[in-house]
């Protein structure tokens, strides 16, 4: 069982990891209730609250790399509509709503 909040692999939070974890963690405490075993329960009870931690976790700092890309995107699409460069200015569109969709899909 991990108490941490982030993925012991590239030490940042992920959601697959936090999704398993919270899983786990109330299957852990369900056999304890089952049982009676209240070492279980608790380290169920623990594990669930640290994957439910690192899912919001996760969830946050998506959230912010969507604002980094819109920022980014409407950037260099200003910069292609002012330069003439219709490349750029349609690479900056994309790199805006993908950042507009990842934001959406991550609001807390």
């Amino acid at each position: 069982m991990s108490s941490s909040a982030t993925n012991t692999v590239s030490g940042e939070p992920n959601k697959l990891n936090a999704q398993y974890h919270s899983v786990k963690g109330t299957t852990v405490e369900a056999v304890g209730n089952l049982t009676g075993a209240t070492s279980w329960q608790q380290s169920g009870k623990e594990e669930h609250a640290a994957g439910e931690a690192e899912y919001k976790a996760a969830q946050a700092k998506e959230y912010v790399e969507g604002a980094v890309d819109r920022v980014a995107g409407k950037t260099d699409a200003i910069v292609g509509a002012v330069t003439g460069d219709r490349q750029k200015e349609i690479s900056g569109n994309i790199q805006h709503d993908k950042g507009q969709a990842q934001q959406e899909i991550n609001k807390i």
